[in-house]
């Protein structure tokens, strides 16, 4: 067979934690226009997804975290997680302190924290990586124990 390299697109996502809340953005553009989202986005050339992800979060949200605050939690990369085509997406976890306040901004038409138990409905494959976050965090806690 010869096929052709398939084009893949290179993201990060954050998952902002704030007490038991998650911080979500409404979308501002397709796919996916007006649903709740994780703050994320490309990977720009000559930078690691990890300063994308505290880029984005900035850019998105106005909350500023360093680089080095983001915990990678995984990567993404199941063919149809976006309709444009091949994503593969490194996932981050920072959590920031109970007074941060987010402001939309960039691509983002709004910004909220929603409980991280129940964030109801998300774009993407979002409601994945918050599952695999609350497994995360289950896990951890249960070996505080």
């Amino acid at each position: 067979m010869n096929e052709s390299p398939e084009t893949i697109r290179y993201t990060a996502d954050v998952v902002c934690l704030r007490g038991d809340d998650v911080l979500v953005i409404q979308r501002g553009w397709e796919p996916h226009e007006d649903e709740l989202a994780l703050p994320g986005g490309h990977v720009d050339r000559g930078e690691t997804s990890r300063f994308a992800a505290a880029r984005e979060l900035e850019e998105e949200t106005g909350i500023r975290v360093a680089a080095e605050d983001l915990d990678r939690l995984d990567v993404y990369d199941r063919p149809d997680r976006d309709p444009r085509g091949r994503y593969v997406s490194v996932a981050y976890v920072v959590t920031v302190n109970e007074d941060t306040v987010a402001q939309a901004g960039d691509d983002a038409t709004a910004v909220q924290w929603v409980p991280l138990a129940e964030p109801g409905p998300l774009a993407f494959d979002h409601a994945e990586i918050l599952a695999d976050v609350r497994r995360h965090l289950l896990t951890m806690g249960a070996e505080r124990r």
